[in-house]
């Protein structure tokens, strides 16, 4: 009789055990899942650098990725000399954008203004000089890609 009864308590201890480990056996692979999903939703996706959209080009275009960055070069000084002061102030991608500069003229402090987040409460704007914003609008060409 002793012996059925050590049997059975070992059986019995060995049943949580098993349980025990088939418990620590998913956790480690819950946590794997786990971090592959917050691997997936740290946030969204970056845009491609420059060096790889040096390579792709080359490759499309048979060039080498210098010739392509003096390509680039290239156009930021014409785009600089077409929106800079005292010249059109615009510049088009034909088919992808436009980019134009918009003059801000300057405003005047404002004191007593009605706070629109705070209903009853008055507040002040300070005076903000005049500047040239640079604005971009995607053409019909990149509206059509997307």
């Amino acid at each position: 009789m002793a012996k059925k009864t050590d049997k059975k308590a070992e059986a019995k201890a060995e049943a949580p055990a098993k349980k025990a480990d088939k418990k620590k056996a998913e956790k480690p692979a819950k946590k794997a899942d786990k971090k592959a999903e917050t691997k997936k939703a740290d946030g969204p996706p970056k845009p491609m650098p420059k060096s790889q959209l040096f390579k792709d080009l080359a490759a499309k275009t048979e060039l080498s990725q210098k010739k392509i960055g003096e390509v680039f070069d290239a156009l930021t000084g014409i785009i600089k000399g077409q929106i800079s002061d005292k010249k059109i102030g615009v510049f088009a991608l034909p088919g992808l954008l436009k980019i134009h500069v918009v003059h801000k003229p300057a405003t005047e402090a404002k004191k007593g203004v009605k706070n629109p987040f705070k209903p009853g409460e008055l507040m002040d704007i300070p005076a903000k000089p005049a500047r040239n914003v640079v604005k971009v609008r995607p053409l019909k060409g990149l509206k059509e890609m997307v």
